[in-house]
């Protein structure tokens, strides 16, 4: 994907609707903040030009690309180390940083799988992740993501005995990506935030990220959707 369109997806309200977060009250001002906040630069290298943003918490994401590699753009996102955050970091699960890995992947999957396409999104947040002997993520039927290797090929049985297949795109300590292969490609992120940070149990946050169906398609993967969870012990109140 070219610098030019990767760069535009950072800094249109309308394009950065397509990957950031999801659907959720106030998510239309935090996609404006984004854009608003950060201040911008540009560098050229020889023949490699990099765009960053830098926002006052000191967190840049910066994207280059050369002219030999037109197609290529690299994106890299730093921030301060831990112990120079202002609040003290447990140790168990930075939320910043997953949020920023999740956004990340999901800006490549718009751009990769789903370019010109408008995004809706399902959602359950903070969910009880369950004791050892009785996962969240288990009863919903993915048993074995965690030993499914990056590219690797997942196949999981929903409670109603329906069938949910995709490949793992990525995997980090606390979160994977999966792209389903249903009427269109969708992606689903799971984030698992551990007992340290949210305990008892821990907790489950899964986002489905759906691009260019209509509204009847969609109202169908929504009512799929609730009742995969609800299946499995999720209350109708944790849907978004």
């Amino acid at each position: 994907m070219g610098l030019a369109s990767v760069w535009e997806h950072l800094r249109e309200p309308t394009l950065v609707r397509r990957w950031y977060g999801w659907d959720r009250p106030g998510i239309d001002d935090e996609t404006h903040a984004f854009t608003d906040i950060p201040t911008e630069r540009r560098e050229v290298d020889h023949d490699a030009t990099t765009h960053t943003l830098t926002w006052p918490n000191h967190d840049v994401l910066a994207v280059t690309a050369a002219a030999h590699q037109p197609h290529l753009t690299r994106l890299r996102i730093t921030r301060r180390s831990h112990e120079a955050l202002p609040v003290r970091f447990d140790g168990n699960m930075d939320e910043v940083d997953e949020d920023w890995i999740a956004n990340a992947h999901q800006l490549q999957f718009a751009l990769a799988k789903q370019l010109g396409r408008d995004r809706r999104t399902l959602s359950v947040v903070d969910l009880d992740a369950g004791t050892r002997r009785d996962r969240l993520l288990d009863r919903v039927g993915m048993h074995g993501v965690h030993g499914v290797p990056v590219g690797g090929h997942l196949e999981a049985r929903r409670p109603d005995g329906s069938m949910l297949g995709g490949k793992v795109i990525y995997k980090s300590d606390h979160q994977f990506g999966i792209d389903l292969h249903a009427v269109t490609d969708a992606l689903l992120v799971v984030r698992e935030a551990p007992i340290g940070s949210h305990p008892p149990h821990g907790t489950v946050t899964a986002v489905l990220s759906v691009y260019g169906v209509d509204s009847a398609t969609f109202d169908d993967v929504a009512a799929r959707w609730s009742m995969w969870w609800q299946a499995a012990g999720v209350p109708a109140a944790a849907f978004r």
